[in-house]
This record gives C-alpha cells, sequence and structure tokens, in this order.
C-alpha cells in the first residue's frame, strides 16, 4: 500500500530525499577539487555515507581479477569515527552468488543476511565476514567505469536487519557513483603525472634528463665570489669500442642502465645526475667544486663505469668525461653550461686528450670565431665578394714581368680586402677549400686569357693547390675543366705545391703529380727550403720549378748561412734542370744578391704588391711598349 500524496510517510520520504541529495552535493564540493586526494576523498566519501545512511561500518572493496577476489581497501567505522582499522585489508572470492549480482544490478539490497540466498548461499569466507562483525544488513553499491566493475562500497548495519529505502537505493548507488569517480580521478592524475614525469625523466634509468638538470642548474647559477669557480658540471660519455664483438644494442642499453644505478649510487646526495644522451650522463655537484675535486670525482666515475657497473665480465666501454665551470661563462646560462661541458668531452674523445677535458674558455671562444669565420667566409663565397689578385713575377735580366701568381682576396663587409692567410685555415678545417680551390683556378684561367704575350710568349699563370685540394682525386679533371672552359693552354698553367704535401703520402703525390703533367701543366715547390722535404724528392718527383722562402731571402747579402743555402739550392737546381723563383725581395740589395746567385725571377714588393687583374694586364702592356 503506497503513501498517499501530502501524507506523513510522503513527507518523510521526501525529507529524507533532500538530505541525501543535501549530502551529495556538499559532498562534491569536498571532494571535487584539485587539491583533494584520492585517500582523501574516499575517506570523506565514506563518512559522508556512514553518516546519512546512518550505518556503522562503510567499506571500499576492490576487484583483483587474477584472483578474481575483492580486497578490501578502505573501511570506516562510524562509532570511533576510525579508518582502516587492524586487519581491515581482508579478501572475499569473487567467484560467488554475490559476485555475480555486483556485475548485474545498480544496488545489491539485503535486508537480513540470515535470510538473504545471496549470501547465504556464497562461500563460507563471506558468511564468516559478516559474522565477524555482526553485520545484519547490507546495501552494496557497485563501483564501475566504463562497463567494467572496478569494486563495490558496501555499506553494512550491524547488530540488528535493517529495511532500506528507495532513497537509500538512489543514495548508496550514487556513493558508487562517487568512488567511481574518484578513481577516475586518481587514473588521470597518475596518467597526467607519468607524462609529466616522463617530460622530465628517462623512462628506463627514471633519472632526470636534460631539461629537468637544465632546471636544476638554472636555479642554482648565482654570482660568484672572487676565486670562486662556481657550479661545476660533468659530462661522461659512454662508448662501446668500435668493432667490438658480441656487443649489441640490446647488450649496451642493459649496461647504460646498469651505469646509471651505480652512479646514483655514488653520487646519491650529493649531486644531482641525469641522463642527458642516450649514451652520456651528466652530474652537477650540489656545493661548488675547486677544479682538482671536480677533475677527481669525474676519475671516480669513470672507473665506476668501467668496473663496477661494467661487471665481472667487463664490458668493454669507453668513457671520457668533459668539466665545464660556470666561471668561464659570458652571461649566466645553464645551456652553454651543459653544452661546454659536452664539448669538452668531443674533444677529450676525439683528440685522444685523455680521459677527462676541461673546458677551457680561450679556446672555446676561438673556436666560435673560427665557426662564424667559416660562415662568414661560405656567406661571402655565395654572394660573390671573393675574388682574385695577381703577385707579378720579374725577370731580373730585363726587369720584365714574365708571370703571376694568382691570389685569393675576400671583400668583407666593411669593405677591407682581406688577405687569404687570415682565412685559408677556416676554409681548409671546413672544406669549403675544395670549392673554392675549383673557382680560383677557372676564374684565374679565365683572367689569364687576357693577358698580353711579349714577343709572342704570353705570360706564365700560377696557382696555388692547398693540401685538401691535393689529396681530392679529382684534382687532374679540375684542372682538365678549368684549362677547358677558359681555353688557357695548359703549357701557360704552373701549379704550386708546398713541401708538406709531399710528405703526407709521398707514393701519392708521384702519382698526382704525373696526372697533372700529363696535361702539359707545370708544377712548382713553393717555400721550398722550409720545410722537411728530402731533396731526393726533387729527382723521384716531376717538379719544374721551386721557390726559395721569403725567410731566405730576408737575410740577404749579410746573413751568411742564408747565402750559403740559397747558392746552394740554386746549384741543385741548376744540375737537375729546375728553374729557380725568389720570394719576398724588398730591397735592391736583396735582388743584386739572388742574381749573383744565379737566380732570374723574383717576386717582391721591390716591384709590385699583388694587385687586380686590369692593373696586371695594364703593366704587362706597359712593359711591352
Amino acid at each position: 500500500m503506497t503513501a498517499s500524496a501530502g501524507s506523513p510517510k510522503q513527507a518523510e520520504r521526501c525529507a529524507r530525499a533532500r538530505r541525501h541529495n543535501h549530502a551529495l552535493v556538499a559532498l562534491g564540493r569536498r571532494v571535487w577539487h584539485e587539491d583533494c586526494t584520492f585517500e582523501t576523498a574516499i575517506a570523506e566519501i565514506c563518512e559522508v555515507a556512514a553518516e546519512t545512511l546512518g550505518v556503522e561500518r562503510v567499506n571500499v572493496w576492490r576487484v583483483d581479477s587474477a584472483r578474481q577476489q575483492l580486497r578490501c581497501v578502505h573501511a570506516y567505522i562510524r562509532d570511533s569515527g576510525e579508518h582502516d582499522p587492524p586487519g581491515f585489508d581482508e579478501s572475499l572470492l569473487l567467484d560467488s552468488e554475490y559476485g555475480d549480482q555486483l556485475g548485474e544490478v545498480r544496488v545489491v539490497d539485503i535486508a537480513d543476511v540470515r535470510n538473504d540466498s545471496t549470501v547465504s548461499a556464497s562461500e563460507e569466507a563471506l558468511g564468516a565476514y559478516l559474522r565477524r562483525h555482526d553485520i545484519h544488513s547490507l546495501l552494496d553499491a557497485p563501483i564501475r567505469a566504463e562497463g567494467e566493475l572496478l569494486g563495490v562500497v558496501c555499506h553494512e548495519h550491524v547488530g540488528s536487519a535493517r529495511m532500506w529505502s528507495p532513497e537509500d537505493y538512489a543514495f548508496a548507488g550514487s556513493i558508487g557513483d562517487y568512488v567511481a569517480v574518484a578513481y577516475e580521478i586518481a587514473r588521470r592524475r597518475e596518467i597526467e603525472n607519468r607524462l609529466r614525469f616522463l617530460e622530465r625523466h628517462d623512462p628506463h634509468t627514471n633519472l632526470p634528463n636534460r631539461d629537468h638538470l637544465l632546471e636544476v642548474a638554472h636555479t642554482a647559477l648565482r654570482p660568484l665570489h672572487e676565486g670562486d669557480t662556481g657550479l661545476a658540471v660533468i659530462h661522461l660519455q659512454v662508448d662501446p669500442p668500435a668493432g667490438h664483438e658480441g656487443i649489441d644494442v640490446d647488450g649496451f642499453h642493459r649496461f647504460l642502465v646498469d651505469c646509471a644505478e651505480h652512479l646514483r649510487e655514488l653520487t646519491a646526495d650529493s649531486a644531482a645526475l641525469a641522463r642527458v644522451r642516450e649514451d652520456a650522463f651528466a652530474i652537477i655537484p650540489h656545493r661548488h667544486l675547486r677544479e682538482v675535486e671536480a677533475l677527481e670525482l669525474a676519475e671516480r666515475c669513470i672507473d665506476l663505469v668501467q668496473t663496477d657497473a661494467a661487471g665481472p665480465r667487463g664490458y668493454p666501454a669507453t668513457v671520457t668525461a668533459g668539466i665545464a665551470f660556470s666561471r668561464d661563462l659570458a652571461a649566466p646560462s645553464a645551456d652553454a653550461l651543459l653544452r661546454n661541458a659536452e664539448n669538452a668531452s668531443i674533444r677529450a674523445r676525439a683528440n685522444g686528450l685523455g680521459r677527462c677535458k676541461v673546458f677551457n674558455a680561450d679556446r672555446h671562444r676561438d673556436l666560435l670565431k673560427r665557426m662564424r669565420l667559416e660562415q662568414s667566409l661560405r656567406d661571402a663565397f655565395a654572394d660573390g665578394r671573393l675574388l682574385l689578385h695577381y703577385m707579378p713575377e720579374v725577370d731580373l735580366r730585363d726587369g720584365h714581368w714574365r708571370s703571376a701568381e694568382a691570389l685569393l682576396r675576400w671583400r668583407n663587409d666593411e669593405g677591407r680586402i682581406v688577405p687569404a692567410g687570415e682565412f685559408i685555415e677556416a676554409a681548409e678545417s671546413s672544406g669549403l677549400i675544395v670549392r673554392l680551390g675549383r673557382w680560383v683556378l677557372l676564374e684565374a684561367c679565365s683572367a689569364a686569357m687576357r693577358w698580353p704575350a711579349r714577343n709572342g710568349v704570353a705570360p706564365m699563370l700560377r696557382v696555388n693547390v692547398s693540401a685538401r685540394q691535393f689529396e681530392e682525386a679529382g684534382l687532374a679533371a679540375d684542372v682538365d675543366s678549368a684549362l677547358a672552359e677558359s681555353g688557357l693552354p695548359p703549357q701557360r698553367l704552373c701549379l704550386e705545391i708546398t713541401e708538406t704535401l709531399l710528405l703526407r703520402d709521398t707514393d701519392t703525390a708521384a702519382k698526382t703529380l704525373a696526372r697533372i703533367r700529363a696535361l702539359g701543366v707545370r708544377v712548382a715547390l713553393d717555400d721550398f727550403g722550409t720545410g722537411y722535404c728530402s731533396l731526393g724528392y726533387l729527382k723521384r718527383l716531376p717538379i719544374d720549378t721551386i721557390k726559395i722562402d721569403r725567410g731566405f731571402t730576408a737575410g740577404l747579402p749579410q746573413d751568411r748561412a742564408d747565402l750559403a743555402i740559397v747558392q746552394a739550392l740554386v746549384g741543385l737546381a741548376r744540375n737537375l734542370g729546375i728553374d729557380v723563383v725568389g720570394e719576398g725581395v724588398e730591397t735592391q740589395a736583396q735582388a743584386d744578391c739572388l742574381r749573383a746567385c744565379g737566380i732570374h725571377a723574383v717576386q717582391g714588393y721591390l716591384y709590385s704588391p699583388a694587385v687586380d687583374n686590369d692593373t696586371l694586364i695594364a703593366g704587362f702592356a706597359a712593359q711591352h711598349s
């Protein structure tokens, strides 16, 4: 028989429903905010559920699918206000009639456990649990998320049987939903925390990653006191030996994980440790270290990786360390500090400088300056701001210009003409010299085609060949191409090489020179006497001309040793049928001395500096008039 509208029973049910709803709303305000943890939310839910339903016990059970069990994860006793009393974490089998109902209904409503087949027919452990806690009535709400049974919230009435109202059912179901939401929030927070962790940690070793270490370094950077080295960073590069048998990717990966664990134990609370590369670690000590202390720590780390982490079988890893200090920073920069340490490690590894290298600020500044120079040179080449000047070669017998040496120049951003001596090393080290060399060959050959002939003989063109060019297999092909494209007869071209090129690989040098001579091109040995070239090379190699270095010319005629060397070289060259050119002639006395020694061709500022092609052509023409 139902209560009529407006009856006391109906009013009571409405009031109960309002209390339940108010309790749920208030509970939501208390638990659905960022500062509320999962544990706090579950505790609050249990307390409100117990108070609202007037039950003594509210427990939250979680499904253990692997074991087909329910495991109590939170318990609340209303009378004592106690959470998780001793022995609360009990387990019950899920494979029962009670367990089957959890997967099917919104609420399990049991007014009297002694007479209800759902629990009386279930396994013995459940009955024992109910008797042990004097539980007479249950109102249990399954916890579900996306159709999956996660667990159950048990509202347990003790001491006597109890009839549950429809309002109680609705409230209990909502409590189950609240717990499900708490689990979902906890799951999402766990995923978010894991993602945040992975953003700043290496997933294999759980060490902080480079981004995390940058934050540590940034926070630790501070103004230095006099004599303080500042914050130190040690970069450890770990490499397996190239070509070592038995080394595989997985094995090396496991080794790096072992390295991380041993380094973690070594640094403990004294330093921040991070995996900053797949095969590298970095350490930032918590206190400022003197250089010798940093070196000692780096050596201990290297020994640790190569001994303890390598294991009894001695994994054959190579470890190098680079150390950098914040004292060497032009401005506070965590990124620059870590890069400095890594660069020092790279130098130690690549140049065989030992197991450990301290970053050198002066050397780094020189390196940056060279890198900027290389880039500027590339830009100048691309923009057409490279040009050639020519140093005339004079015949001392009649004073006429008989040939000219092509010299590379660079017009920089300020308009200054920069001589090759200031940038040729950067061109060599960057590899740009090969492209520049091809350009110089073609440009000079094309320019020489405009030089006027004297008595039917056009001047000789001399072009320097760099070490990198000479080592290129295609040098002879480049020369042949430049001659063909410009139309310059090969007998008008002479390539100048230095003694050091011959020392690198004599046999290869001989073959290269033979290919060049086969084209009809001549070969000169530049700066002769400054290196350690055996005089026997002059007999074995196809050399047409030697150019005596300006270092010997400068002492003439007063320096007797220089004079004796020049005289000996001229005599040797004459006997071998080789021409001789004197370089760096700046005074008439030097010119007269060289003429007396039997040298007829010279270069130097006494006659002309290096000039552009138009000026050179005018000079040739003036002497022919």
